[in-house]
Formats: structure tokens, C-alpha cells, sequence
């Protein structure tokens, strides 16, 4: 595969997603049970650890999903020796050109969404060494270079968030910038009206603040609930469609 039909992916579902990080970590974490089997990967895909939201999808479900990525060149199916079940890998590593570091972050982002640095150094260390938060940096700025990325303020910024692409358009998941977070390149573009207006931002007071962080979280989490709802219907109708063609019904 050559270098030239890397990184053309730019969306995938919540359970693409989801499935798609699961292998990822398992194949870091766990080696001696990669490839997966769908019935682990069902497990994998909704344990209460490392994940956010915590999910409740089916065996049906996720081979569904499976087969969506193996159209994809995301995945494929692989037989061991002696081996009877049919298994998956996954081919990031084929599809993006990723470096290692790379990869573990792209796999906490995908298993957990939006986090600050500092967290996600820690957990994506789990399977693969980030020596420094300078480091992190320098794998987040080739993340965001490459379109794969989208952060909240600049890198370096105290409370800054980041968070991978891959959203559908209806998820409506872009990152919002923190309050008097304009770049000095892009503060220099503005009028001298916008650049005192932008200068002059203050923080709002904490009890503000607090509430306004907590009504983005019950906003996410009514997204999320609707995007579950929503893929639930989708596999049920898929399951309704190929029960009427087996039964000749359609």
C-alpha cells in the first residue's frame, strides 16, 4: 500500500470507533489474545475500564461493525493455527501513518473522547512509553497537522482539551476555544476594536464557570444517548431487512 492512500479516512460511527479502538488496545495491552475473536472484541468493546461511555452493544452489533471497517481496509479477518473462530486485527498502521505514540493516543481518544494532556500521557502510557509532556506535544502537533486532532487553545495552554476528528457531522463534537485563547498571528488579523474586545476577555467567575461545565457535560451525555438510541435502531432495522431477505419476505 503506498504512502499516497494513507490518512484518506476522515469519519466513522461511535461503534466503529469504539470496536476500532478496542483492537487497537488489545493489540498494545494484551498480545496473547490478538487477534480478537467478536465475542471478545463484544466484551472488550463495552468493559467498564478505560472506556467513557460505558456501552451495552450486542455480538450482532458489533460484527455489523466489523464488516463496516473490513470494507474499509481498517480491518480483516485472520485464521490461527488450530484456531476454528474467526478473528480480526486491525490495519491502522497500514491506513495512517502513524507513529507508535501516535497510535496509543489515537486509541485513548477513540476509547474516551475529549481529555487534557496531562490524563492522556498517562493513559495512553499504558501501551506505549511517552517519556515527557514535551513529547506528548510533539506526537499532539503531528496529530493536528495531519487533520486528525482538534484541541481547545494552544498546546502549551494550562486546561487546554484534546480530542481526535473522526466525528460524523451530525455528532456536532468540535471543540470550542477556551476563553481568550486567539492566537497572536490570528489577534493581529482582527480589527483594533476585536483585538481589544479579545484582549480583554477575564474569566467568568467560578460558580459560573462550574455551572457552564456542567451543562456542556449533560449536553454530551444527551448527545451520546441519542447517538446509542439512534445506532440501536440502525441495527435492529439491519437485522429486520436481512430477516425478511432470508425468509424471502423482501
Amino acid at each position: 500500500m503506498s504512502d499516497g492512500e494513507k490518512n484518506t479516512i476522515r469519519q466513522l460511527t461511535r461503534l466503529q470507533r469504539r470496536v476500532l479502538g478496542t483492537l487497537v488496545e488489545k493489540a498494545f495491552t494484551t498480545p496473547d489474545q490478538y487477534p480478537m475473536t467478536v465475542k471478545g472484541l463484544m466484551t472488550g468493546c463495552n468493559q467498564k475500564s478505560n472506556r467513557d461511555p460505558i456501552t451495552e452493544y450486542s455480538e450482532g452489533e458489533v460484527a455489523d461493525a466489523l464488516e463496516q471497517l473490513r470494507e474499509l481496509g481498517l480491518v480483516a479477518e485472520v485464521f490461527t493455527d488450530g484456531g476454528r473462530t474467526t478473528r480480526f486485527r486491525h490495519y491502522m498502521r497500514l491506513k495512517f501513518d502513524f507513529s507508535d505514540a501516535q497510535l496509543g493516543i489515537v486509541c485513548e481518544l477513540l476509547l474516551r473522547g475529549r481529555q487534557q494532556p496531562g490524563e492522556l500521557r498517562t493513559r495512553a502510557s499504558r501501551m506505549v512509553r511517552i517519556e515527557s509532556l514535551e513529547q506528548l506535544r510533539t506526537e499532539l502537533q503531528g496529530l493536528l497537522s495531519k487533520g486528525f486532532l482538534q484541541a481547545s487553545g494552544a498546546l502549551e495552554r494550562r486546561g487546554v482539551e484534546v480530542d481526535h476528528t473522526w466525528y460524523l457531522p451530525k455528532e456536532n463534537m468540535q471543540i470550542g476555544q477556551l476563553p481568550g485563547s486567539v492566537d497572536a498571528d490570528d489577534e493581529a488579523e482582527l480589527p483594533p476594536a476585536a483585538r481589544v474586545s479579545a484582549s480583554a476577555q477575564t474569566p467568568a467567575p467560578a460558580p459560573v464557570t462550574a455551572l457552564l461545565q456542567e451543562l456542556q457535560s449533560q449536553l454530551l451525555r444527551m448527545q451520546q444517548q441519542s447517538e446509542q438510541l439512534q445506532e440501536a435502531m440502525d441495527a435492529v432495522r439491519r437485522r429486520l431487512d436481512r430477516l425478511e431477505r432470508e425468509l424471502g419476505i423482501s
